[in-house]
């Protein structure tokens, strides 16, 4: 008998709650915004192109490749596979993801995927490992980072010169850092355990040995082969677990 499943109710409070829980973060994200504000304007983009990019693109090391490979005359096809190749990881994640929104509206999904970032990905994907489904993060962890993001690029693109290099400060370790906090937080089996290596593992090999940005396609492509061979194939998550005992089955 197939199993049940109702629309998922979005509460606009848990929202305003995860738009402030994941607040503090923003500050740092502001900052490497605020690096791109000030790359942008020393490679030549006008403010309204480098606002406009950060508006829409909203991928921070994306739109840092991006500079690298600007100019008078700018290939478009290798710029479209560097930044395909930084951005891959978003396969994983919104494939990753869709326990969570298979019983969304396909308007409602990607109006959440569009605002997707590390931080409010890793925060839902452990809650749904800990059987609780909050989208809510999605929605406001991401406006919350978005809007950073789009500060910090106004402040580099016209008081840039007020922090030339966040790495200085040791910035460029926060969201790492979050994310390591998040990776080990909840109960971990050791399957678990194993995909981690083998993506870390398959990552610095290709760091080391193949051509720049490729150890993010390796790493998340062997870790994400683990988890679609062996993690899941013995039963369902604890999310769906949750769910099904909820429908009664």
């Amino acid at each position: 008998m197939p199993l049940a499943h109702y629309p998922y109710q979005f509460q606009p409070h848990r929202v305003r709650a995860e738009f402030f829980r994941l607040l503090p973060i923003s500050f740092f994200v502001m900052a490497f915004g605020a690096a791109f504000g000030l790359a942008a304007a020393q490679t030549g983009l006008s403010p309204l192109q480098s606002l406009l990019m950060s508006s829409t693109v909203f991928a921070g090391a994306s739109q840092f490749a991006v500079l690298d490979m600007w100019g008078p005359e700018i290939s478009v096809l290798p710029m479209i596979a560097v930044v395909f190749a930084i951005n891959s990881r978003h396969l994983l994640m919104g494939a990753s993801l869709y326990p969570m929104l298979r019983d969304v509206s396909p308007g409602k999904r990607y109006g959440l995927l569009l605002v997707l970032t590390d931080a409010n990905w890793a925060v839902a994907a452990q809650e749904y490992q800990s059987g609780k489904r909050n989208l809510e993060v999605i929605i406001g962890g991401g406006l919350v980072i978005w809007l950073a993001w789009m500060i910090g690029t106004a402040l580099g693109v016209y008081f840039g010169g007020l922090m030339q290099n966040p790495k200085a400060f040791g910035l460029d370790m926060v969201l790492g850092c979050f994310l390591l906090a998040m990776a080990l937080g909840g109960k971990k089996s050791p399957r678990v355990l194993v995909a981690w290596l083998v993506a870390g593992s398959a990552s610095l090999a290709a760091w080391k040995w193949l051509p720049p940005n490729m150890h993010v396609v390796v790493g998340a492509l062997a870790g994400g082969a683990i988890g679609f061979f062996w993690l899941e194939s013995p039963g369902k998550t604890a999310g769906e677990k949750q769910e099904d005992t909820a429908d009664g089955h």
